[in-house]
């Protein structure tokens, strides 16, 4: 399959007063489009401003980043953001939902970027809950919902575009490890049913075994890149633990 990212020499320097930064220092690698990739390493390795890169947040200082064969170090502040909103679909550690919203209202907020109508709106919201497993839970705000539960609003927004690639941050950082693999289960089957690209930032070896591969950073430098024979399932791993109430029984 054609690689959807493609980094070739990409540096990332920052100054902080009149002392330069060198964040990134030369990496290169290639994402396969439908590839599960985690990107490990310790704080301060450079993973999290590689994964601003790539979703279209920062730009590099030099190097090439092409995007679906796009390079885009020379587009637009309108035609990055265009990409972001088509392509690349976003998940963070905390959430990030709007507190006095529903959880529809809050998975609805990419689109109303958008020209498409409200009904429409509605309905790719519902699906979108729906796909990760929060079908009747559209009316309720965040202070009503479980860690889990806010995250699994969090991917069903960054869904609601069918966007080709997944940006995870951390994702799993705020979660308990049951909840935890819930969240990798959902991520496993969005690629290996939808197909689409997930990028996971982790510092868990745990975390980075549900991934086909994972790719070491140190100092801002790519030190080892390996693909995984066969990454663990978190469906599989989730039957196997101990019962316990499942915090989703039903919406109240």
């Amino acid at each position: 399959m054609a690689p959807v990212i493609e980094i070739e020499d990409l540096v990332k320097d920052y100054r902080l007063g009149e002392v330069p930064v060198h964040v990134l220092k030369g990496i290169s690698f290639d994402i396969e489009g439908g590839d599960f990739v985690a990107i490990m390493g310790p704080s301060g390795s450079g993973k999290s401003t590689l994964m601003n890169i790539l979703g279209c947040l920062d730009k590099p200082t030099s190097g090439v980043y092409r995007l679906d064969g796009v390079s885009v170090a020379h587009l637009s502040r309108d035609q990055l953001a265009e990409i972001r909103n088509r392509k690349v679909g976003f998940v963070f550690q905390q959430f990030n939902l709007l507190a006095r919203t529903s959880a529809a209202e809050n998975v609805e907020l990419p689109l109303l970027y958008t020209d498409i109508p409200a009904h429409e709106r509605h309905e790719r919201a519902r699906k979108a809950l729906l796909a990760v497993g929060l079908g009747g839970w559209e009316d309720h705000q965040p202070s009503q919902l479980s860690g889990g539960q806010q995250q699994r609003v969090a991917i069903a927004r960054s869904l609601v575009n069918s966007p080709r690639i997944i940006l995870a941050d951390e994702p799993t950082g705020a979660l308990d490890s049951r909840t935890s693999l819930e969240i990798m289960a959902i991520f496993q089957r969005l690629n290996r049913e939808e197909g689409i690209t997930m990028i996971v930032v982790t510092h868990d070896p745990d975390i980075a075994s549900y991934s086909n591969r994972n790719i070491h950073f140190k100092d801002g430098r790519l030190k080892r890149d390996v693909r995984l024979a066969q990454p663990r399932d978190a469906h599989r791993d989730l039957a196997d633990l101990p019962a316990d109430r499942q915090e989703e029984e039903s919406p109240a």
